[in-house]
């Protein structure tokens, strides 16, 4: 047994040691994102009242998940909203006195068209659905993914909906023969093709954090990963600065309908804005 732990250990280090030398060669290589913020120092705390004052409405698809629960928390925790929806296919218990004004709209995804009114009437709507391919085999995963994901913004938008913020992946791509990604990059291409007045798309890397479902390869690279999330955020970034930077962008104004936050991007939003 103390064999078999110096042996994992060891190549545990060993492949640490290659995951930063590979970080630090794409943290040289890394030029492709095309979002900007022109300044870090933007008053957060005074474009939150302004929001505020806009008395706008939004709904969450996937409030359930790891990001999404910390995206209804952020956003309540902000008080940006004058009405929020959770959307999803089971009501949710809360505890704390701050979920009190919450609506929750149960729906069957599998019949989304029976229940267009529950996407009707809001402002902006959050997509954070998602599973795997492990746990729902590869037809369900591009159900769930893309089917479910799409026809939820086609009722939005038809709803009253002008702006879309959807969580995605790094290296989502249509055109990439892996599934995963493919599947990511098609919804990306589909929702866009929609026309929202905004439709912002957000591509974190390796989430580092403490999921409730398990999930032993991510487990593996979180662990080796979060030592050095700081130091290059391409390769992973915390959970709380892919909401923070979600709700942080809600309030910039794009310079373009369609916008993508790769991962240093999300990075740079959500941990160096200032309430």
């Amino acid at each position: 047994m103390r064999l078999l732990i110096t042996i994992l250990g060891k190549a545990t280090g060993y492949l640490t040691l290659i995951i930063v030398f590979i970080a630090a060669i794409l943290k040289y290589l890394d030029y492709s994102d095309p979002v900007s913020f022109t300044s870090m120092a933007v008053n957060m705390e005074s474009l939150e009242e302004d929001f505020r004052l806009q008395n706008k409405s939004c709904f969450i698809l996937g409030a359930t998940g790891e990001t999404g629960r910390l995206l209804l928390k952020e956003l309540l925790d902000r008080n940006l909203f004058s009405k929020v929806t959770l959307i999803g296919r089971r009501r949710v218990s809360f505890e704390d006195k701050a979920y009190e004004k919450l609506v929750q709209e149960v729906v069957d995804f599998e019949k989304l068209d029976d229940y267009a009114t529950a996407f009707q009437g809001h402002d902006v709507g959050y997509c954070c659905l998602g599973t795997t391919k492990a746990k729902a085999g590869a037809e369900g995963f591009i159900r769930v993914d893309h089917d479910y994901v799409l026809k939820s913004a086609e009722l939005a938008q038809a709803g009253g909906c002008s702006q879309f913020h959807l969580e995605s992946s790094k290296g989502a791509d249509k055109s990439s023969s892996f599934l995963y990604l493919k599947v990511k990059g098609q919804v990306e291409a589909d929702i866009e093709a929609l026309g929202f007045d905004r439709f912002s798309i957000y591509r974190p890397a390796v989430l580092l954090v403490d999921r409730q479902e398990s999930r032993p390869g991510e487990w593996m690279a979180r662990k080796v990963l979060s030592s050095c999330s700081f130091m290059f955020p391409t390769m992973s970034i915390p959970i709380q600065a892919v909401t923070r930077a979600m709700v942080s962008n809600t309030l910039l104004k794009p310079e373009h309908k369609t916008e993508i936050l790769e991962n240093k991007a999300i990075h740079t939003l959500g941990t160096n804005t200032t309430t």
